[in-house]
């Protein structure tokens, strides 16, 4: 028995499980110790989607349903995998569910150019306390996200599994979308951002999946690391 011989995505598939799970299952799931799941994707109805934001604990009306159904579609279309965590970051947006963050960007330096090695250097606000770190890469994306992981290396382990880059609009002041896809142990998440700067919507996005990587977690920076600034 396979790992999704009690899963549903289609919306007709889904909701024929929903009022009579005989349809398209011939025994329990729990007989060979399954669960019946709802896989959101691009085949996944409204049906099948409230099922699984229930089961998420999360409660919405019909015109959230259809607005969080949409951007589910969107993502689906352009061939990402949407999960829990990308899920309740969509309903939370749809209803307006301010997470507080964890870790907040204050100051970005980038130096770069043809004969320099990129760096970065980044002043962040982490848990009331201030990190300064800095690295280098091999273009100015890869040194600032480098600098965001060394600043939480000391109580997060991240994973860069995914980055993708689109340009939403035409010329050289296009507004950059990046998405990017973390891990950290079996927790796996997406995250995007849109500015017209390549280099802030990378780490907005990045420090965007930290946060939400990072939710119902309890950490302490290492007394070393930590910064307050001086008061005069």
């Amino acid at each position: 028995v396979g790992e999704n011989a009690f899963a549903h995505e289609s919306g007709i598939h889904a909701d024929g499980v929903i009022k009579n799970s005989a349809t398209y299952e011939p025994i329990m799931p729990e007989l060979v110790g399954h669960r019946r799941k709802f896989i959101v994707g691009k085949h996944v109805g409204t049906k099948g989607l409230n099922n699984r934001l229930q089961e998420l604990g999360i409660e919405v009306n019909d015109d959230q349903l259809n607005e969080i159904f949409l951007k589910v579609k969107d993502l689906g279309d352009k061939g990402k995998t949407v999960t829990d965590t990308d899920l309740e970051a969509i309903a939370e947006h749809v209803l307006n569910i301010e997470q507080e963050k964890k870790i907040n960007l204050d100051e970005l330096t980038i130096v770069s150019g043809n004969k320099i090695r990129p760096t970065a250097s980044i002043k962040m606000n982490i848990e009331d306390k201030e990190v300064i770190e800095a690295d280098v890469g091999i273009g100015p994306v890869d040194a600032a996200i480098n600098a965001v992981n060394k600043g939480i290396k000391n109580f997060a382990d991240i994973k860069l599994e995914e980055y993708h880059v689109d340009a939403v609009t035409g010329g050289t002041d296009a507004l950059i979308e990046v998405i990017v896809k973390l891990n950290s142990g079996d927790k796996i998440i997406s995250a995007r951002a849109t500015e017209p700067d390549i280099i802030n919507a990378s780490v907005e996005a990045y420090i965007d999946g930290v946060n939400r990587l990072l939710e119902n977690k309890h950490f302490s920076l290492d007394k070393k690391q930590g910064k307050k600034s001086k008061k005069n």
